[in-house]
């Protein structure tokens, strides 16, 4: 028995060194870009590529993202209903209160805090991820050029401030219509600098914005069960937030 411990000690001990040695060889610093009028063109550029405008038209958004969160935005009000598991929370986005159910049951005090926060994190992540490229010019970013090996522009996005992560970069590769291909990432919560995702399986929305849909690398993210209308109501039975209006919001557990 002590020899199989010992064995399953000697394998568990090589593969977390080849895991750590295969980090550090795919650990890519981040690049150094220059800002100005010429990243701030490719910026447009790609804003255009996927119709900036149409999603600013769009007002009311529904998606699934990795089979896990079930999202409803509806951006005319800043409200959002996110869905996992047996719980549900209606969130005001502006002020991070809501109401958080479990099973259909209300959930009050500190466990109603945790599910609001986790709820505001997994909308700030999953909508960033839905179309990032609606924020290039959000305040606290900067943009600069990285030229490419091959002489192509790629775009450098540093967020100094806003969402759950600021400082994160993001160098956009971009194909000559505009359109990403894919992104390197440089992100607190991943601890491998530059890891390459693709930008691929675009899909036109009614209001002529692209988001795209699949994204595959070292893991792979599917968004999936995209709808978009003009207003909730267009699609739900009734107004699913209504209930933000007729209750209190939970607040801050004192505890």
């Amino acid at each position: 028995m002590k020899r199989w411990l010992i064995r399953l000690l000697v394998v568990f001990v090589i593969l977390v060194a080849v895991a750590v040695i295969a980090g550090w060889i795919a650990n890519e610093p981040r690049p150094d870009g220059a800002p100005g009028a010429e990243a701030d063109a490719l910026a447009r550029k790609i804003e255009a590529a996927v119709d900036k405008e149409g999603w600013d038209r769009t007002g009311v958004i529904w998606w699934n993202f990795g089979d896990r969160y079930s999202h409803l935005w509806d951006r005319n009000r800043n409200l959002a209903r996110v869905r996992w598991g047996d719980n549900e929370v209606l969130l005001d986005i502006a002020t991070k209160k809501g109401i958080a159910t479990t099973k259909g049951a209300r959930v009050e005090g500190a466990p109603a805090d945790e599910l609001l926060e986790t709820a505001y994190s997994r909308w700030a992540n999953d909508s960033f991820w839905l179309n990032p490229l609606a924020k290039l010019f959000d305040d606290g970013t900067t943009r600069a050029i990285v030229k490419q090996a091959d002489g192509s522009d790629a775009l450098l996005i540093t967020y100094g401030s806003g969402g759950v992560t600021p400082g994160d970069s993001y160098l956009w590769i971009v194909g000559e219509d505009g359109i990403p291909t894919s992104w390197k990432m440089w992100v607190g919560i991943l601890p491998i600098g530059g890891l390459e995702l693709s930008w691929e399986r675009w899909i036109d929305l009614p209001s002529g914005a692209k988001i795209s849909t699949l994204h595959k690398g070292l893991f792979t993210l599917e968004i999936k069960d995209v709808q978009t209308a003009p207003e909730v109501t267009s699609v739900e039975p009734q107004d699913p937030f209504a209930a933000l209006a007729s209750q209190p919001a939970s607040q801050p557990s004192t505890n």
